[in-house]
């Protein structure tokens, strides 16, 4: 019987080794620049410093932003084919009618490129620097 203790007491302490201790901390953050740029209007693009929980996917990044800062506000649309889209920000709304649509984009060492996937499936990288830039498809984007 005392052997068989042992050995589930052994079990026990590598499984619990192996998961780790539970720490207070929480998931680790990584820090994110954040750009709102407007290609239609002439207003100075808004630069954001936010974070989202390592793994954690770019939606969570800009909740957490809207919940600190007064001035960022955002909202979404659930679209059945493509999931959630990015539908305004900071009171600029994408318009179908007037071709207008926010385009998501990631800055790396100088290079700029489209997200090949949506804010709600994106996880940015410690220190990326993403941009929201309003645009209109019927102009040539980058």
């Amino acid at each position: 019987m005392a052997l068989r203790t042992t050995a589930l007491l052994s079990v026990g302490v590598l499984l619990f080794l192996a998961r780790g201790a539970p720490t207070d901390a929480g998931p680790a953050t990584l820090p994110l620049r954040l750009t709102v740029e407007n290609d239609l209007s002439n207003v100075t693009p808004e630069t954001h410093f936010c974070s989202v929980v390592e793994g954690g996917v770019l939606l969570g990044a800009l909740r957490r932003l809207q919940e600190t800062q007064q001035d960022f506000k955002f909202s979404v649309r659930q679209d059945p084919d493509f999931g959630l889209l990015l539908l305004s920000v900071n009171g600029v709304a994408a318009d179908e009618r007037e071709q207008t649509y926010w385009e998501i984009l990631s800055e790396s060492s100088g290079e700029i490129s489209r997200l090949d996937v949506g804010i709600g499936c994106y996880k940015p990288k410690a220190n990326e620097h993403i941009i929201l830039r309003f645009s209109s498809w019927t102009q040539q984007s980058s």
